[in-house]
């Protein structure tokens, strides 16, 4: 081994801010919720609900459209579809009030059947993109006075997703939740302490 280049190399991550973006508490969720609902901004209130409820990854959540969520003008109180990253589908739940909302924004859009829920606003794509996506989810936790650096769009993921696990410690329930194909990928995701999971796990029946 060569012992003056291990001695000069230098973790990537020396000195940045790395890590899990945080889950959103239920009073910000609250907060962005009233703030967007005050502003009257019904595309982004019900993308916000959704992302919530559908605990979907960034790239799941912006191609969704209006036939996986609704049968005609009315949006159905579950879902499934197909994870882009593993291919496995994932079922998720859809709150009332995220159905309210959603069906007002559809109407407001006059959206079809084959239309992505979250259209582009820029002529060249046809639903929206990650990265405006990244930028809504900043300025939500702004607006409510929260470091937008701790913040993205895994925390939208992330928060229904912890809520469940803090309420009831079943990591089985929340692996199906997000489509995770092990365990371990759960734990990690929840940041849970491998012994703490590895207990729990064993005193919950599947």
């Amino acid at each position: 081994m060569n012992t003056s280049t291990t001695a000069t190399h230098q973790a990537w991550n020396k000195g940045k801010l790395v890590g899990q973006k945080k889950p959103l508490r239920l009073k910000d969720i609250w907060a962005i919720r009233v703030r967007l609902q005050l502003a009257e901004k019904t595309r982004e209130l019900a993308l916000f609900e959704v992302a919530i409820d559908s605990k979907l990854r960034a790239c799941d959540l912006v191609k969704l459209r209006v036939r996986d969520v609704a049968h005609g003008d009315r949006v159905s109180s579950r879902a499934i579809v197909t994870q882009q990253k593993t291919m496995r589908p994932v079922q998720f739940e859809i709150a009332e009030q995220t159905r309210t909302v959603l069906e007002e924004w559809m109407q407001l859009a006059h959206l079809r059947n084959d239309d992505y829920l979250f259209p582009s606003r820029l002529s060249s794509s046809g639903h929206l993109s990650t990265r405006q996506y990244a930028r809504i989810v900043k300025s939500w936790v702004a607006s409510i006075g929260l470091e937008s650096s701790a913040y993205g769009t895994h925390t939208l993921r992330r928060t229904k997703a912890s809520l469940i696990y803090r309420r009831t410690k079943n990591l089985r329930a929340v692996q199906l939740l997000l489509g995770h194909t092990k365990l371990e990928s759960t734990v990690r995701y929840l940041g849970i302490e491998v012994d703490d999971a590895l207990v729990m796990a064993e005193q919950t029946e599947v």
